[in-house]
């Protein structure tokens, strides 16, 4: 799954704000999380991926197991929308 959002937050602020959302969405779907430079790695049970931050730009790249692409919907629609609310 691959959703691109662009800011004009700057990456130090967008950074923050990516951390606040990975934040909550840990809480949602028992994620972990660290950085590597300017991305933010998860992993949880059937989800891996990337959050990749830049000065205009927050790309996240997730891969879901099978038993979560059934739900692929809806953790989508969560994850955008706390995209939109951390970004705007």
């Amino acid at each position: 799954m691959r959703i691109e959002r662009r800011h004009t937050l700057g990456l130090a602020e967008a950074r923050t704000r990516v951390e606040k959302m990975a934040t909550a969405l840990q809480q949602q779907f028992d994620l972990d999380s660290r950085w590597d430079g300017d991305r933010l790695r998860v992993s949880g049970n059937g989800v891996d991926g990337e959050l990749a931050v830049s000065d205009d730009t927050v790309n996240l790249d997730i891969r879901l197991g099978l038993a979560l692409r059934f739900m692929e919907g809806s953790i989508r629609a969560a994850i955008e929308q706390e995209m939109d609310k951390q970004l705007s």
